[in-house]
């Protein structure tokens, strides 16, 4: 699957229907040959009975024990490629299964990854653990119905033309029960997946709540919430696993049908086939042969009436995959993107009156944080804007060079697991010389040296193994590591003490020189190490100069690190 996979075009996502056949249409060959294979499977259980009937009819004869040995020994060699045929078959259907599971991961995890910053705000991450850990399998079950449900319907017709050949009376009952089976089994389908779609949506919020409480744990612990979130998840279980039970009763109805209308056609043919049979109509050999045709039909009507309830059920799974892949970035490129400017080119956001000129270390600085990390989304192009790059839109660039050349790193962002190395370098292949200067400018190097193997020690994820300020310390090495043209940082030193932050600010500014840098900070420490300050009020620029400057010539930015210089000395 890996050299053959192509993402779904648009007309395979318009609905749940068009992303099962997209699945089905991906592997043709295996389809081909789990629907062969289905359907010589299917036909060749109703082969013994035939053989049965020909060797008590021919065989049991004075003087035809030859015969009967034949047709003995022909019915042995056709068990023999039913059983060859029943395993190909499930191999086969085995990897058209993993072939569409591998398929709805990839590309979910494709779309997780196009959607980038937006994926936490378009969707819960509930809802996507919920699709990879349920609606995967839902889906992949669904396309048994393309090897053994082909092969159930190809059964069914071979059973009647054989049942034609010995009475048409008894080829009609068998006939009459596929639309009986339909009429019986549809409402109770439609009941299933109308239950099933709002199973789903409790199970993907509790899962949702799940990741939240787990994420959260610390915070819960110090907050003395965790009873209440608990309480609160209990209850949720609860009406999940009473839906559940719902769900279970219904699809109970539709698993009885399975083997129960097949075996009322059983006791119906049979009656006609020995009344057939005491009136001469039909040879004994026949009645057995009847039999074993309506016997055999529990297996194709089974199949036909399990692949309709997985299918049922897939397409609820697939409509949550739609609604998922339909989703847009919120920033995504234009009709006719345009490069970005050539190196050296300075950013500008309008509303806040806000410019970064290249090369230089900027801070902003406010009473309101959030105002500073608001002109950082701004100029990172992860909210809509008016900013501009070089005197170009900075919407209008094509979003992969923005990328590319212009980084944000903030406290929000995750720390996935692995080694120290590998979080460092991140989606880079910076080499150990470049992870050990990013870990020094960080001042994170005696956490490596506290790790029993050093660059090689495992980090839990979102580097739960490690406190907020150690974990800040590496956020800050691996956009250090990175070396972006632009680095926008929000409070990057925020969850550290003054020795610690002092070294952070020394290392940024070392590792940083010549490079144009955006730090959002309150921190004196910082602020000194700044070549230009902003200091933005109520959203706006205020003033403009030198840390030293400012403290001189603007009361509200004194008084306004002179508070935060007092919190560092608290800390």
């Amino acid at each position: 699957m890996a050299d053959t996979f192509e993402p779904p075009q648009a007309v395979h996502i318009r609905s749940p229907l068009r992303f099962l056949w997209w699945l089905v249409v991906s592997q043709p060959r295996r389809i081909a040959a789990g629907a062969t294979l289905g359907s010589l499977w299917m036909v060749s259980l109703a082969a013994p009975p035939y053989l049965l009937s020909r060797a008590i009819d021919d065989g049991l004869r004075p003087r035809h024990a030859g015969v009967l040995l034949g047709w003995v020994a022909v019915l042995f060699a056709v068990g023999v490629l039913t059983a060859w045929l029943g395993i190909m078959r499930h191999r086969t259907m085995t990897r058209i299964r993993m072939d569409a599971s591998f398929r709805t991961v990839r590309v979910t995890m494709r779309q997780a990854t196009r959607l980038g910053a937006a994926l936490t705000r378009l969707v819960t991450a509930g809802e996507v653990v919920a699709i990879g850990m349920s609606d995967v399998q839902t889906i992949a079950l669904s396309l048994t119905v393309v090897g053994p449900g082909f092969g159930a319907v190809v059964a069914y017709l071979v059973v009647a033309a054989l049942l034609l050949a010995i009475s048409p009376l008894l080829a009609a009952v068998v006939l009459a029960g596929v639309p009986l089976i339909g009429l019986t089994v549809g409402p109770l389908l439609r009941q299933v997946q109308r239950i099933d779609t709002g199973y789903r949506e409790r199970q993907g919020a509790l899962t949702a709540r799940l990741v939240d409480v787990v994420s959260g744990l610390r915070v819960l612990g110090g907050l003395g919430g965790k009873e209440v979130h608990a309480a609160r998840y209990h209850r949720d279980s609860r009406a999940l696993r009473d839906q559940g039970y719902r769900v279970g009763a219904m699809t109970s109805w539709v698993d009885a049908i399975g083997p129960g209308m097949p075996a009322l056609f059983l006791a119906v043919v049979t009656w006609l086939a020995a009344r057939m049979a005491a009136e001469g109509a039909i040879s004994i050999g026949d009645l057995v042969a009847v039999y074993g045709y309506v016997a055999i039909l529990v297996v194709p009507v089974f199949f036909l009436i399990q692949g309709g309830s997985d299918l049922a059920k897939a397409l609820v799974s697939a409509r949550r995959v739609v609604d998922f892949l339909v989703l847009e970035p919120e920033h995504r490129d234009g009709p006719e993107p345009v490069d970005a400017p050539p190196p050296g080119a300075a950013l500008h956001d309008p509303l806040s009156g806000v410019g970064i000129p290249a090369g230089l270390l900027t801070a902003l600085v406010s009473a309101r944080p959030a105002d500073c990390a608001a002109v950082v989304d701004r100029l990172g192009r992860f909210t809509r804007s008016e900013a501009t790059w070089g005197g170009l839109r900075l919407d209008s660039v094509a979003l992969d060079q923005v990328r590319a050349r212009i980084l944000v790193a903030d406290n929000d962002a995750d720390l996935f697991a692995g080694s120290v190395r590998e979080l460092v370098a991140g989606g880079g292949a910076a080499d150990d010389e470049a992870v050990d200067a990013a870990i020094r400018a960080a001042a994170a190097t005696d956490i490596v040296d506290a790790l029993p193997d050093g660059l090689d020690s495992a980090i839990a994820p979102d580097a739960r193994n490690l406190s907020g300020g150690q974990r800040q310390r590496l956020r800050l090495a691996r956009a250090l590591c990175a070396a972006p043209e632009f680095l926008l940082a929000v409070e990057p030193t925020s969850a550290v003490d003054a020795h610690t932050e002092a070294a952070m600010a020394a290392g940024l500014r070392a590792a940083r020189t010549g490079r144009t840098t955006v730090v959002s900070t309150g921190s004196p420490l910082l602020l000194d190490r700044a070549d230009l300050v902003l200091h933005l009020v109520d959203g706006r620029v205020s003033a403009t100069g030198t840390h030293r400057d400012l403290l001189r010539t603007d009361p509200g930015y004194r008084a306004l690190v002179a508070r935060d210089a007092d919190q560092e000395a608290e800390r």
